[in-house]
């Protein structure tokens, strides 16, 4: 096949594009927020105490960068009631909480958050309060029952992450974005892919490439791997230098407008042995039985549940004696975090993906000591409409470089 080239591609988004989606958050954000009030209504709850960045996001507009709420405190944490939504936010975070989430009550925070809790709690009038307590540390628990006995806090988990599996189409057309720009930078680096260049270094590229090809960020580390160390399947790159006649692996992906792309692509770099040859056509094998057992699903109206996807891919490998070599799940869903609700599975849950929705589909063959193979593309599935797309547009033949 022809060698991809960067004009392949959709271009970078444009000012006016990321002004319409802006756009389409802010229209979006009230029915978000009455899905929610009408589950804690529901549950017999007043409120919700939000943690995570991404939530804060979607239900409030107010952003954190990347790995920001390591360092911003309480600042970013919201709680929403039943005719109110609050945003907490230290000195620092004031005046961005103001611009970004403008339809809602900003309140100072200090690093105690027990400290204002009982004024916090009073004022929108909660005695039952919805907690991600899976992203609340026990200390900060303690500390909120003791500061106001009354209040009863309830442990709850992936209410907003539910909600966020289901896309809205200003969302998926982002992620499709940020899949072009993870492609164009791709097919920029492959000139530059030879024999004695290291994995630091052109991870190092690609990222430069991506940050400078339209993305915000990334949507984690980039991985490049080289020949044994392609068995590891969440390696970090290193000072290896690409090996003639081996594959080399990436997985990477970039961020545009907060939502993320996720792609795995394993090249080779001269003359591909025929054992490598022969696992990555079980690999491809494997990721298009999954892929089209989705598109057959959407084409019939119907959603399969994510282990039934799993197991489409994961019975090609198991059959051709390498299970033991594909230990992980066969995708998970994306958006504004780069690992989310759904799960392609063993243990996903046994009730229908949501639609339409966007996830990965990217099994793997890990030799230790050998070689490795994954192959990654996003797939958006909706069968509401009847409709799947591989947004990740970078082809997946064999491709030998050098």
């Amino acid at each position: 096949m022809r060698t991809p080239l960067p004009d392949d591609f959709a271009p970078p988004p444009t000012p006016a594009d990321l002004a319409r989606w802006a756009a389409a958050d802010e229209a979006a954000r009230p029915a978000r927020l009455a899905r929610l009030r009408a589950r804690l209504a529901a549950e017999g709850l007043d409120a919700y105490l939000g943690v995570r960045p991404e939530n804060s996001r979607y239900l409030t507009g107010f952003r954190l960068g990347d790995g920001e709420d390591r360092v911003a405190g309480n600042s970013g944490r919201f709680l929403v009631s039943g005719d109110d939504v609050v945003v907490l936010a230290d000195s620092r975070y004031t005046i961005q909480a103001g611009r970004e989430a403008p339809g809602a009550r900003v309140v100072p925070v200090t690093y105690d958050l027990a400290a204002g809790w009982a004024a916090l709690a009073a004022s929108v009038g909660a005695r039952r309060v919805a907690v991600e307590a899976g992203f609340v540390s026990h200390a900060t628990w303690v500390a909120l029952q003791a500061a106001v006995p009354d209040v009863e806090l309830v442990a709850v988990d992936g209410w907003a992450e539910a909600d966020r599996a289901v896309k809205e189409p200003a969302e998926v057309e982002r992620i499709r974005a940020a899949c072009a720009v993870a492609d164009r930078a791709l097919a920029t680096l492959l000139p530059e892919i030879r024999p004695g260049a290291t994995e630091s270094q052109l991870a190092w590229r690609l990222e430069t490439l991506m940050r400078t090809g339209g993305a915000e960020g990334l949507a984690f580390d980039v991985a490049c791997l080289a020949g044994p160390e392609a068995a590891l399947p969440h390696g970090s790159p290193g000072d290896r230098p690409v090996i003639d006649g081996a594959v080399l692996l990436f997985d990477f992906g970039a961020r545009v407008d907060g939502y993320r792309s996720d792609m795995t692509r394993t090249l080779f770099v001269g003359e591909p042995s025929a054992r490598d040859l022969e696992v990555y056509a079980l690999v491809a094998r494997a990721q298009g039985a999954a892929i089209e057992a989705a598109e057959a699903a959407a084409a019939a109206g119907e959603s399969p549940d994510g282990r039934s996807l799993d197991a489409a891919a994961r019975g090609i490998i198991e059959a051709a004696g390498h299970g033991e070599h594909f230990g992980h799940g066969t995708g998970h869903g994306i958006g504004l975090a780069t690992h989310e609700l759904p799960s392609l599975s063993r243990v996903a849950p046994e009730t229908p993906l949501p639609s339409p929705t966007v996830f990965s589909v990217e099994p793997g063959v890990y030799l230790e000591g050998e070689t490795g193979v994954r192959i990654e593309d996003l797939v958006l599935f909706d069968p509401a409409e009847r409709h799947t797309e591989r947004l990740t547009a970078f082809p997946r033949d064999v491709i030998v470089l050098g």
